[in-house]
């Protein structure tokens, strides 16, 4: 999936509150390469107990990332041992509520101004080719079209007829702003995904309503 799932941002985003771990998540990530947990502490000026733990805590939270290397410029026994060390995931990680996605959403802007610079025609069908694509791939392994759906946070609910609504859009700010050309992405995006999940392309439908997204998905399909 592009991005951590919605909970494990929210615990990733809240572990940075201790601020013993916010100075050695800093550490690691000022780091040029992996570092391990003899030289952050000694960077931190705290106990190798402490910085274990708090390290690997960031791990669990989805900060961190662990590597094993043999340490350099040691010997004597032990010292051909693969050494733990950690660096940053790479990428951003932030959270909201309800979950939102404008970073895809510009993702997606973006790809499709490039498409239309090089290739030229209406911006609106560069756009949902370029959804379209993009919801396929990242789509493309899920265990269904429910189980992507909730992970990119549409959060998706059965209708009572084999189908789901979907009472969150990811990009509801600017669907309020530009409702034509965002829900229009949107709907190849989830088109794209549906196909990716090995769904029938036509099971996502318009859904009118304020308060939820603009589409809906369809059963029987």
């Amino acid at each position: 999936m592009y991005r951590l799932p919605w909970a494990e941002r929210i615990a990733a985003v809240a572990s940075l509150t201790d601020t013993k771990r916010l100075q050695l998540f800093e550490l690691v990530a000022a780091s040029p390469g992996a570092v391990g947990r003899d030289e952050v502490a000694e960077a931190a000026g705290m106990a190798r107990s402490t910085v274990s733990f708090h390290l690997d805590r960031l791990v669990q939270d989805g900060l961190l990332a662990v590597e094993f290397h043999k340490p350099a410029g040691r010997t004597g026994p032990g010292s051909g041992r693969p050494a733990k060390m950690y660096r940053p995931v790479g990428g951003e990680v932030g959270a909201s509520v309800p979950d939102r996605n404008y970073d895809l959403a510009g993702e997606l802007m973006a790809a499709a101004i490039e498409a239309n610079q090089d290739e030229g025609g209406p911006v609106g069908d560069s756009l949902r080719a370029v959804a379209f694509r993009k919801g396929r791939e990242l789509a493309e392994g899920s265990v269904g079209l429910e189980e992507f759906l909730a992970e990119a946070g549409y959060q998706p609910e059965p209708d009572g007829e084999g189908g789901y609504l979907l009472p969150n859009c990811p990009f509801h700010r600017l669907s309020r702003a530009h409702t034509a050309v965002v829900c229009d992405m949107n709907g190849a995006f989830l088109r794209g995904a549906a196909v990716g999940c090995g769904s029938p392309e036509d099971c996502v439908a318009p859904a009118a309503g304020p308060g939820h997204c603009c589409a809906r998905i369809r059963g029987g399909s």
